[in-house]
């Protein structure tokens, strides 16, 4: 029988149950119908006030902890509770949370106070190192979501409105912003650069960068040069179409097999819809 994941490690066990560490949106909702479609018995680690109810809502009381944003504790405990075989972190928190309204027990205390920077990247690589001493594997998290991921070529079927060295130069100062740590993702126009993303998101980039009211801009997404699959997988889906159309940006490029789409389908027909285009590009 086939993987249902090229993303998967090689010796999966479907077995054995994935715990699912969901934060906002349909990116958690899509994992788990995935991993449910694909028979695997599915436990949920949720957060208060960041995990949508409608996912806690789908599983028994029994296979679900809902704890709140920096219990990393409890959570260990949780995927412990559960017998878990492998992990799968899933969806944002709110970035703000670093700053205010975190809730550190004393595991996360010590594991914070070990950190000199505290970005996405330190921070969820200390708790990984966590999840993966409890012999739990934390997934790639684009497992189960191959029909979800950016495509080679303009996805949105028309001819892409961006010139070539436009566009090249898009895909390398969005590079070079993933490599420095910065983000991963920027808006440009014709070999200027509008905007960046950093702390702020992705959507406040967009924002800031529709308040120049410039024509012709490009949204490009892209990775960090040495990813860890398992955490910060940037994403593209209809809120951030929304905010381009908002923002009056009409054309986007995201790396192929590395961006992925949050209900592709949905993401392209609107798309068509707005007369925005979306292009695939490859390294």
């Amino acid at each position: 029988m086939p993987a249902p994941s090229i993303f998967l490690p090689a010796g999966f066990d479907p077995r054995r149950p994935v715990a699912l560490i969901a934060g906002q949106g349909l990116y958690p909702q899509l994992v788990a119908k995935a991993v449910r479609a694909a028979g695997i018995p599915l436990r949920l680690v949720a957060f208060e006030e960041e995990t949508p109810p409608e996912l806690m809502a789908t599983f028994a009381k029994s296979d679900y902890r809902l704890i709140k944003v920096g219990q990393l504790g409890h959570m260990l405990d949780a995927l412990k509770e559960f017998g878990a075989g492998y992990a799968f972190m899933a969806g944002q928190i709110t970035p703000r949370r670093l700053f205010k309204g975190l809730h550190p027990d004393l595991k996360a205390i010590r594991i914070l106070a070990t950190l000199k920077r505290r970005n996405a990247e330190t921070i969820f690589g200390a708790i990984a190192r966590e999840v993966e001493a409890l012999g739990i594997a934390l997934l790639d998290a684009r497992s189960f979501l191959d029909d979800q991921m950016a495509t080679a070529g303009c996805m949105t079927g028309k001819k892409f409105p961006i010139e070539q060295d436009y566009l090249d130069h898009g895909i390398q100062i969005a590079r070079e912003c993933a490599r420095l740590d910065i983000g991963q993702g920027c808006v440009v126009r014709k070999g200027t650069v509008l905007a960046v993303e950093a702390y702020e998101g992705t959507d406040e980039m967009l924002r800031r960068a529709g308040g120049l009211k410039a024509d012709d801009m490009l949204f490009v997404k892209t990775v960090k040069p040495k990813q860890d699959w398992r955490f910060d997988v940037p994403c593209f889906g209809l809120r951030t179409l929304e905010t381009m159309r908002e923002a009056r940006i009409g054309a986007a490029a995201l790396e192929t097999g590395k961006v992925i789409m949050l209900d592709r389908p949905a993401v392209i027909a609107q798309a068509k819809t707005w007369g925005i285009q979306l292009l695939g590009f490859t390294p």
